[in-house]
């Protein structure tokens, strides 16, 4: 109570009086591009401090997943084993710091590899993170600003909005009265999530002796955890990614009602970004859609349009797509948010995408894939005829292609085709292909929840801008419809 006593005597100090109006920060020209280069310290090094953290993270994990496991007896029929262990695993994520909370949310993000009983606990680590102090926000401000809080910002909510395991966000008034919203590395995060890492690593390298730890091959999940958080740690490059990603939603002027927060430079700094402040609910709030009058459906076609786009068109696209990250706004609009983990493929990727989206959605050749992964090496280029084995690719995929969404299990589909292509030849894709796959799996989750019937392979809408020609005509075969637009354009002022 004290913590938060202190901090509202700080809030209670701004206001007009002593204001820099018209205040330029470091980046107010866009972070330099040295601020945008990712440093990625070693993983393998497992030193003293690693030794310490991984004798005290054992025991506190052992700790609590026993503990999870002894209130089974009280709760008999309440879940299972293997679910009360995992809440305890969970509990110890949380005492062990936000590097394991982002393992939990790892977990919670791929129903596909873990049983629900792991996943479903594991949702929590995506909502509950405990939040740092104010007087670590006001810290921040003073080192990456050059400046107390209370002459930079008519006002701080001392409460943070959200929190998470990199960081949290607070809302901020700027001097000329708009609503703006501050989102702020956790102070010393970048060594210590680092060093967390790496005793990580040395633990699933132990758990790669077992059946689940090969199953779900934790040395590789933690080798891509390394390299995406430490992407996220770069505020300069997140900032630097919505900025482009928000631009680009606009190059087709019927994307007016899909778009992302604005990035505000002038109170950037290289552990913060400064960005407008945007009010809505998140994508799998079914019943607050049904509430607000929303067209949840029509809602998640528009974004994800926006976002076949930017995959197959702009280059960047949004790498994590869960609830918190694509919202509905208040006005009606989807919203995308946090884009601290983004894929981008080469242009020869790019158009091996658009070669599947084209088969998947215009014409069922799928000798134009087998062509396109001779190619790129997924496929080696003697292993057969290419209309033959485009043959074995149609009887694996159209089945799937017609089932309803309700029956349709993408995690399957992306299994299946690794073992297809683990049969076929060397397998050479890059990593954007699974941050590809785990969106889809988000996706699936939303369409479950909002129009089990829909089909998204069959819904020209979301190729509009990427085969116009195709689209239109497909639109006017199946008497297809775009969605319902919320609002009147000329309002939207973006």
């Amino acid at each position: 109570m004290a913590d938060v006593d202190d901090a509202r005597s700080v809030a209670d100090t701004f206001g007009d009086t002593g204001l820099r109006v018209g205040f330029r920060g470091p980046y107010a020209e866009g972070p330099p591009a040295a601020d945008l280069v990712v440093h990625y310290p070693p993983l393998d090094r497992f030193g003293p401090r690693e030794l310490l953290g991984f004798l005290v993270n054992s025991v506190l994990l052992v700790f609590f997943v026993l503990r999870g496991v002894l209130r089974k007896p009280f709760h008999w029929r309440q879940g299972s084993w293997l679910r009360f262990a995992s809440e305890g695993m969970v509990e110890g994520f949380f005492a062990m710091g936000p590097t394991w909370v982002k393992l939990g949310q790892v977990v919670a993000s791929s129903p596909g590899l873990f049983p629900e009983d792991m996943s479903g606990p594991a949702q929590r680590c995506l909502a509950d993170v405990p939040p740092f102090g104010f007087d670590l926000v006001a810290e921040t401000i003073r080192i990456d600003l050059g400046h107390e809080p209370n002459r930079l910002f008519r006002s701080i909510d001392p409460e943070p909005l959200s929190a998470a395991s990199v960081g949290q966000v607070h809302a901020v008034v700027l001097p000329d009265g708009r609503d703006a919203v501050l989102k702020l590395l956790r102070p010393g995060i970048v060594d210590r999530m680092n060093r967390d890492l790496r005793v990580s690593n040395a633990i699933a390298k132990l758990l790669m002796h077992t059946k689940v730890g090969r199953r779900a091959n934790t040395v590789g999940m933690i080798r891509d955890l390394h390299r995406v958080t430490n992407q996220e740690l770069n505020t300069a490059l997140e900032a630097h990614r919505q900025d482009r990603f928000r631009a680009n939603l606009h190059v087709f002027d019927d994307n007016w009602n899909v778009t992302a927060p604005e990035v505000i430079w002038d109170y950037c700094g290289p552990h913060m970004i400064c960005m407008e402040r945007v009010v809505g609910v998140p994508m799998d709030d079914f019943e607050a859609h049904e509430a607000m009058g929303f067209d949840a459906e029509s809602n998640l076609r528009r974004g994800m349009k926006a976002w076949v786009e930017a995959m197959t068109i702009h280059g960047p696209f949004h790498g994590d797509l869960h609830a918190g990250n694509i919202w509905a706004l208040r006005d009606g609009r989807a919203c995308f948010l946090d884009f601290g983990i983004m894929g981008e493929f080469s242009p020869e990727w790019r158009q091996m995408v658009r070669d599947i989206l084209y088969t998947f959605m215009v014409d069922h050749d799928f000798a134009r894939i087998v062509r396109g992964y001779k190619k790129l090496g997924v496929i080696r280029g003697d292993l057969g005829d290419d209309e033959q084995l485009g043959a074995v690719l149609a009887m694996v995929f159209e089945p799937i292609m017609a089932s309803r969404m309700e029956e349709l299990q993408f995690a399957d589909l992306f299994q299946q085709s690794l073992q297809l292509s683990e049969q076929m030849g060397d397998i050479s894709a890059p990593e954007e292909l699974a941050l590809l796959g785990k969106q889809f799996l988000y996706f699936e989750r939303y369409v479950k929840g909002i129009a089990p019937d829909y089909l998204m392979v069959h819904d020209p809408f979301l190729i509009k801008n990427v085969f116009p020609d195709e689209a239109a005509r497909l639109m006017a075969e199946l008497r297809a419809t775009n969605p319902t637009m919320p609002v009147d354009p000329d309002e939207v002022t973006d």
